[in-house]
């Protein structure tokens, strides 16, 4: 079977990311704009990328998509469009966990809990396996406070955190460690202890590397099969079901 041309999109982080992939070599990728919707620059970005792989629209064999969590609004346009151009072009379509995705580009081996900012100082939290390129999910995506987070993970001896989360909350948790006497290291080193490695910019890379995976195990889908994971409700779903138990009391 011939390596797969890949199309990954992602848009559940603040600048989203897009990558052309054929089998395991990235042909070439790009870093969205953090300070404008993607609505405004994903198409734009994605004929970037495209032209810079050499590649049509019409090659693409699959396409690939983080699914969340992540930026509600963010994640529902790169659904929308990933759903749009394999419908047009007839091809599967492979959604990705957000947080596997941190997890596969954070590039370390062994325990990996992967951040997420999710709004209001909480986080999207993960813990995965990875070895090899393999990333295996150790339990369920979480939406927690940082003090739920500690009271979940803080235990663990040996750790990488990883993902924009990390670094939103890189004093909690250097403070943490050291308060336990586990060693702090940083991103390149071998020790055992705790690592914190924030800055995983092109996670649509990692999106399809996962996605190939998925596809040679026959594991990919249809457009319409094709869904967000929120992880969360919405502030509108919450402040909703707010209005209806003040109403009820």
């Amino acid at each position: 079977m011939n390596d797969p041309l890949i199309l990954a999109i992602e848009t559940a982080t603040r600048a989203g990311s897009v990558a052309v992939a054929k089998g395991w070599n990235i042909l070439s990728s790009g870093v969205g704009d953090a300070t404008v919707s993607h609505s405004a620059n994903l198409i734009e970005l994605i004929e970037q990328v495209l032209q810079e792989a050499g590649a049509k629209l019409s090659g693409i064999d699959l396409f690939a998509v983080a699914v969340g969590p992540g930026s509600f609004t963010g994640l529902r346009i790169g659904l929308a469009t990933v759903k749009a151009l394999a419908n047009c072009t007839g091809r599967r379509v492979s959604g990705i966990s957000t947080l596997a995705a941190i997890a596969h580009a954070s590039g370390s081996t062994g325990n990996i809990i992967s951040l997420l900012p999710a709004g209001r100082g909480e986080v999207f939290a993960q813990r995965f396996s990875t070895e090899r390129g393999s990333v295996e999910p150790i339990d369920a995506a979480a939406h927690l406070s940082p003090r739920a987070l500690l009271e979940k993970y803080g235990d663990l001896e040996n750790v990488t955190w990883a993902g924009d989360g990390g670094g939103q909350h890189l004093e909690l948790l250097t403070g943490w460690a050291r308060d336990k006497g586990f060693p702090l290291s940083n991103s390149d080193s071998n020790e055992s202890g705790w690592k914190i490695i924030h800055e995983t910019d092109n996670l649509a890379q990692a999106v399809a590397t996962l996605a190939l995976k998925e596809y040679e195990a026959g594991k990919s889908s249809t457009a319409e099969e094709l869904h967000a994971v929120y992880v969360r409700a919405s502030d509108a779903e919450v402040n909703e079901r707010w209005q209806q138990e003040k109403a009820g009391a």
